[in-house]
């Protein structure tokens, strides 16, 4: 009978995942076999290849089978599950965790003017953040190392802003993050939340900042300029 293999990526898989990258697996194709990772977690052949296997069928690994082993390599998605568990440990460890993201501003397409303003979301803004947001996101392009390093904010605490529906329609949850935006003149502002919308337009390479003031104006930003963002407990 032939075994399916699921594709639940759990801790061993990741520690699997862990012994691939320290020996070279995020820098490109690395080398193994079976037998020699069933030996370094003291499992059979079996247990290591299905746990190879669970991480391809994931997406975060790539393997090309040779006659005396494999070729592997850890891809983007096994980086941000790796950092993902880095930045949890960080949180048993370290003081105010934090994530560090860079990247370049750009224009929106103007949804976020119309969603900040929306009753619903505004009074739990004004609760949960402590201010009544400009009414607009400032959209950052992300740099392709802070694409990867963005997926560690889910190990972040978050604000939780809740769906709510009216007459109309229902309208969906979103979560945010403390943050400050520096410029590349060295200013600073720190009344700043990273909003990641359940449902958004937007893909993984943008983040979206809210804050009390029109950022643009407060930090003189046109669009091209660079800024780095600070995400973490404030």
């Amino acid at each position: 009978m032939h075994e399916t293999v699921s594709t639940t990526v759990g801790h061993d898989e990741l520690a699997v995942l862990k012994l691939l990258a320290l020996d070279g697996g995020l820098e490109g194709d690395h080398k193994i076999s079976c037998s020699a990772l069933a030996d370094r977690l003291e499992a059979s052949n079996q247990t290591a290849s299905r746990r190879l296997q669970r991480l391809e069928s994931a997406g975060y690994l790539e393997r090309d089978t040779v006659a005396d082993g494999q070729w592997v390599v850890v891809t983007d998605a096994g980086e941000g599950a790796l950092r993902t568990e880095y930045e949890e440990y960080k949180r048993l460890f370290e003081a105010d965790p934090e994530v560090e993201l860079e990247g370049v501003v750009t224009s929106g397409m103007g949804e976020g003017r119309h969603y900040i303003s929306l009753p619903g979301y505004s009074r739990q803004f004004s609760d949960r953040l402590g201010y009544e947001p400009f009414p607009g996101t400032l959209n950052i392009d992300l740099q392709d190392e802070s694409i990867r390093r963005r997926r560690a904010m889910a190990s972040l605490e978050s604000i939780p802003i809740d769906g709510w529906e009216n007459d109309e329609r229902t309208y969906g949850p979103a979560v945010c993050h403390p943050a400050t935006i520096e410029t590349a003149d060295g200013d600073v502002y720190e009344t700043v939340h990273a909003i990641a919308p359940e449902r958004t337009h937007h893909d993984e390479d943008q983040l979206e900042l809210i804050a009390p003031a029109k950022l643009r104006d407060e930090l003189d930003l046109q669009d091209d300029d660079h800024v780095a963002i600070t995400v973490g407990d404030r």
